[in-house]
């Protein structure tokens, strides 16, 4: 699982493997670690009771939520993500976005054998 963050918003973008694994467990984390200083986590998790992408920060963490009706429909089927723009308390939107890793139409040095194929590939 990758995450990027620009401004207000937020993007993970998970595997092949990702997706398996949070389609059966319902919960996926990474963890970046720092020299000298606290881990920074990212995780992506199944909440009931929910209907759109949510998110929190706390302890070090970034925690988006998805409902499971949408956890089944994105594990089992072509959908690509979600997206959601999450209203915060100072009337301004946090964008929340998860979708599936294509590979890349420009060779990188990242392996990318795990990555669902690009629907915009020429074969």
């Amino acid at each position: 699982m990758k995450i990027r963050i620009m401004g207000n918003s937020i993007r993970y973008r998970l595997t092949k493997k990702d997706i398996a694994n949070f389609g059966k467990d319902g919960f996926i984390e990474e963890k970046t670690e720092f020299l000298n200083g606290p881990s920074f986590y990212y995780c992506l998790q199944k909440k009931e009771g929910i209907t759109r992408l949510e998110a929190s920060f706390s302890n070090n963490r970034i925690s988006i939520f998805v409902a499971g009706n949408m956890v089944t429909e994105w594990t089992t089927t072509d959908i690509v993500g979600f997206d959601n723009k999450m209203a915060m308390d100072d009337g301004e939107n946090l964008l929340l976005l998860i979708e599936k890793d294509f590979v890349c139409l420009d060779p990188g040095l990242e392996d990318q054998s795990d990555h669902y194929q690009n629907p915009n590939a020429v074969c």
